[in-house]
């Protein structure tokens, strides 16, 4: 399959330089399970969008960018979600992929009661009635559901941590690409804006690790579903 990884990470800092970038990381994640698939990354961040949607499916990363920060580049990107929607093409996205996507069709994105959510959070799929560990760094989350959508996941504090449209639209609002070395390190990172109560709750989840291969079976099956 030939993946087209839309990059919304506006993060240009040292602590960015010193580790993979995102287009990297949602590759190396995919390759663990599907080392035959192809991706062209696009740094829509920066206004570089695919010309086409003639891809097997599209992937949305996170960002510390918000929804509603009014750049030109995020309601080009809505234009792109309900673009691919109406082509069915596949479309996967994560933390702001996934809310992203929520508002391009109409649903609301907003704070999160609890605020800031990090670290490692057990995660509830619905289809499955399975509990999978995700990494979390969000403070901002999808309200509700946009037209059509079903509710795939949920988490104590985030009733839609994720959602599906039909079978070509799938979300998380975690991140199944962080490792737990980067998830540690970025926690260290961010200890003096999230406060040290936050930092050290989210330092306390680490002992483990997510399952990174089941995360990456999931998305995988996900586009092979679609198509």
């Amino acid at each position: 399959m030939h993946i087209a990884i839309l990059v919304t990470n506006t993060d240009e800092s040292d602590f960015a330089q010193a580790h993979p970038k995102d287009g990297q990381k949602f590759s190396d994640l995919l390759w663990r399970v599907r080392p035959d698939w192809t991706f062209d990354v696009y740094q829509v961040k920066d206004g570089h969008f695919p010309d086409t949607l003639d891809f097997d499916g599209i992937l949305i990363t996170g960002s510390p960018a918000s929804v509603h920060d009014g750049a030109p580049w995020i309601a080009r990107l809505e234009e792109l979600v309900r673009d691919a929607l109406t082509q069915k093409t596949p479309m996967f996205g994560a933390c702001f992929g996934h809310q992203i996507i929520a508002r391009a069709l109409g649903a609301r994105v907003g704070c999160n009661p609890q605020g800031w959510v990090f670290g490692r959070v057990e995660t509830e799929f619905l289809r499955t009635s399975q509990h999978t560990a995700l990494y979390a760094a969000h403070k901002e989350q999808v309200l509700d559901l946009p037209a059509g959508a079903e509710i795939v996941a949920r988490t104590d504090g985030c009733e839609i941590a994720g959602f599906s449209i039909g079978a070509h639209v799938l979300t998380t609002q975690y991140h199944p690409e962080m490792t737990g070395n980067f998830m540690s390190a970025l926690i260290a990172e961010f200890a003096d804006t999230l406060g040290w109560d936050v930092a050290d709750r989210a330092r306390g989840t680490m002992a483990q690790n997510t399952d990174m291969d089941a995360l990456a079976e999931w998305i995988a099956q996900f586009y092979e579903g679609a198509l």
